[in-house]
């Protein structure tokens, strides 16, 4: 199943946290800060050659610069996530990176690249080779082939890339992988206990919690409804879903509307008139509109769509079973080549803070004629800008912002005065995890940090974000673990009811809550 739904993610381009996002157009250096990394160059000295080997071969790889004697303790074993730097011919030979995962066990399913892994040879001329493939419908077979060359330090393999479609060549470098584990400076959990965990299919993403029901959305699973009135208990009312729409990445509720993000169909509308069984009203996008995330402010529902046209629509919600669009909105200067669209927008006190992954965090005034104004941007160097919170302290008003990447981490911002964004704090963690969504509630921000679990910080001096209790949530072991870099704690809500709930891609639904002040 999870195989077929990151082909749903190839299918659907654009979408959302896909290790298949297009090569983008390459990013200008500079920027306002140094950016979550650097180029510094191939990763390894061996080299690919499909002029005159099959493409994705081990003969397609010439190792003869390789130090294999390095590989000789390395624990292979495991999940490693993946920075790749690699050209493609049909973009112009320029180098562009990606982030990948790979899992090599004796058991159980082994994937490279996100594909299923078919080949595996460990000490091939001292190297190490690993390829998967798999077959996208009428476009062909795709494979991703890696050659270990190198093992610098304890579980870091570098070395070689191929990818190939039906044999051709669509992008070949060299990538840095690392092995993720459980943090061995640190407890499972310390100032968080585990209320409840519950399974979900599919591969979950979201989560929204009102009227006593946690609402999780699933790509490829639909809807599921829990009744959490117990939250040590939490009980499966309903399950919906849609043969002809199976990418549903975001959920929000309003009033008595529960609105949910789909890769095709816009924003569906259900009625919450029964919160146990929700009832699909109607679809704001037909059949050809994708909406990765939703958010509500007010009267107003923000929907985040990367396609057709890359824009933040704006919907009046004052009837929250009949949105009406009002307005959109799209950072000036917006390329769909490079920037693939918004990805998640924050309202606060009569702006709109959008995240428009590689065009930054773009910032707008919301206007009575419902179609926001430019204030102001900020941009990073390889910016991934995906989520944010944002609150007012004093005279300042300061944004929480993260992107989506290798590096990706805690930016702190102050955008007091959106044409002069600075940055003022910085919080990271492993460089080759990344961040993803968070919420702020009072002076603690609450954040699903994929491999790293759920982290709370506290921020009441937001220059100097510091951690006060976290659960970790990956383990290596879990089904589907290493097929995908956006693996781990992906969603988080906060609703006020003194428990935490956070979706997990491979453990589902898991409830939380602090054990510390």
């Amino acid at each position: 199943m999870r195989a077929l739904l990151m082909l749903a993610a190839v299918t659907l381009a654009l979408t959302a946290c896909s290790d298949d996002k297009p090569p983008p157009t390459p990013e200008p250096s500079g920027g306002s800060d140094e950016g979550d990394w650097q180029d510094t160059g191939a990763f390894a000295a061996c080299t690919v050659d499909t002029a005159s080997n099959a493409c994705g071969s081990l003969g397609s790889f010439n190792a003869s610069a390789c130090s294999p004697g390095e590989l000789a303790t390395l624990e292979l074993e495991g999940v490693y996530t993946l920075h790749v730097r690699a050209r493609n011919p049909r973009y112009g030979n320029t180098y562009n990176f990606s982030s990948q995962s790979m899992r090599l066990a004796s058991t159980g399913t082994q994937y490279a690249g996100g594909l299923t892994l078919d080949t595996r040879q460990v000490g091939a001329g001292g190297n190490v080779f690993v390829s998967g493939s798999r077959t996208e419908g009428t476009n062909g077979v795709r494979r991703r082939s890696f050659l270990g060359c190198q093992s610098p330090e304890p579980g870091r393999l570098q070395g070689c890339y191929v990818e190939c479609l039906n044999g051709r060549v669509e992008g070949e470098g060299t990538f840095d992988a690392m092995k993720v584990t459980a943090r061995v400076d640190e407890p499972e959990s310390s100032g968080l206990e585990r209320v409840s965990e519950t399974a979900v299919t599919g591969l979950p993403v979201d989560v929204y919690v009102t009227l006593g029901h946690a609402y999780v959305v699933s790509l490829g699973g639909g809807l599921f409804v829990y009744d959490v009135s117990n939250p040590s208990q939490p009980v499966l009312t309903e399950q919906i879903r849609r043969t002809n729409d199976t990418y549903w990445n975001g959920v929000w509720a309003h009033g008595n509307a529960l609105y949910v993000a789909s890769g095709v169909r816009g924003v569906i509308v259900f009625d919450l008139t029964d919160p146990a069984h929700p009832v699909e009203v109607f679809a704001t996008g037909g059949s050809r509109t994708n909406v990765h995330t939703v958010f509500v402010s007010e009267n107003t529902l923000f929907a985040a769509s990367p396609a057709p046209t890359g824009e933040v629509l704006l919907y009046d919600v004052t009837q929250p079973l009949s949105p009406e669009l009002k307005g959109t909105f799209q950072a000036a200067g917006f390329d769909a080549a490079s920037s693939y669209g918004p990805h998640d927008m924050f309202a606060f006190e009569g702006r709109l803070y959008v995240n428009f992954w590689r065009a930054g965090y773009v910032i707008g005034a919301l206007e009575p004629s419902g179609t926001p104004r430019q204030l102001g941007s900020y941009r990073y160097a390889h910016s991934t800008s995906h989520a944010s919170a944002v609150a007012r302290y004093g005279d300042r008003i300061i944004a929480f912002e993260g992107g989506e990447d290798w590096g990706a981490h805690l930016r702190v911002l102050d955008v007091t005065d959106p044409a002069s964004v600075k940055l003022i704090g910085e919080h990271r963690m492993r460089d080759y995890v990344s961040i993803h969504n968070m919420v702020l509630s009072g002076t603690k921000l609450y954040v699903a940090w994929y491999h790293e679990g759920v982290r709370v910080l506290d921020v009441s001096t937001p220059e100097s974000p510091r951690e006060v209790a976290h659960y970790n949530t990956f383990r290596p072991d879990d089904a589907g673990r290493g097929e995908s870099f956006y693996d781990g704690a992906i969603g988080i809500r906060v609703p006020g009811d003194g428990f935490i709930y956070t979706v997990d891609t491979s453990r589902g639904l898991i409830i939380l809550r602090e054990t510390t002040p």
